[in-house]
């Protein structure tokens, strides 16, 4: 007596594949999303920049954090958390353009960021005002790090975004069990007390028998 082996589908051990690709994708999202804006939050608000100004005989030290440079970066990772949490609300091509904010968020904010790593104004503009000369120019000046700390959150951002628009159509929504899955709900016809003439009148109205 011969056995017949069960060959599996090409096409389901596809989609197998990718759904459990979707599943830990999820995870993987949400935590880079979460940690990257987390970490453009942060890194935005640690100097950027540092000088000095010439005030009479000496000298004024500055400094200057990144949202004092430049606010997109933070304002971006706050679209980002947005995006983030919106593409579990949304289905179809809204999750689509919802994941492409999310990854465009995380773009721009890496740029940003990045542009700014040795921006001057924002140290000019302090020297100005501590000096009250509008031609003061900051001296000795120099930059931290934390520009590109905060351009390496985004790139989390953007990758949460890109992991989205890979994986975001088979990633669940929310609230999604209370929705109705287009099957026909059986409808429980209300209690008739036949000792009751108005109830009796009621079922007659909604087109029930009132006799089962």
């Amino acid at each position: 007596m011969g056995y017949v082996s069960a060959v599996p589908h090409p096409r389901n051990e596809a989609e197998a594949a990718e759904s459990g690709g979707g599943r830990r994708s999820v995870a993987v999202a949400l935590l880079l999303g979460a940690l990257g804006a987390t970490v453009v939050l942060l890194a935005s608000g640690r100097v950027w920049a540092r000088g000095s100004a010439a005030v009479g005989g000496g000298s004024l030290p500055l400094t200057a954090d990144g949202r004092a440079v430049t606010g997109l970066p933070a304002a971006l990772a706050i679209v980002g958390l947005a995006a983030l949490v919106a593409v579990f609300a949304v289905r179809g091509r809204s999750r689509l353009l919802v994941s492409g904010l999310l990854a465009l968020s995380g773009l721009g904010a890496a740029l940003a960021a990045v542009a700014a790593a040795d921006d001057r104004r924002a140290l000019d503009e302090r020297a100005a005002t501590a000096t009250a000369d509008t031609a003061a120019r900051v001296v000795e000046l120099s930059h931290t790090a934390w520009p590109y700390v905060t351009a390496s959150g985004a790139v989390l951002i953007l990758l949460a975004g890109l992991l989205a628009l890979r994986f975001g159509r088979s990633w669940p929504a929310m609230g999604g069990r209370y929705e109705r899955d287009g099957s026909p709900r059986t409808r429980r016809p209300a209690a008739v007390d036949p000792d009751r003439p108005e109830d009796l009148w009621k079922a007659l109205d909604r087109g029930e028998d009132p006799t089962r």
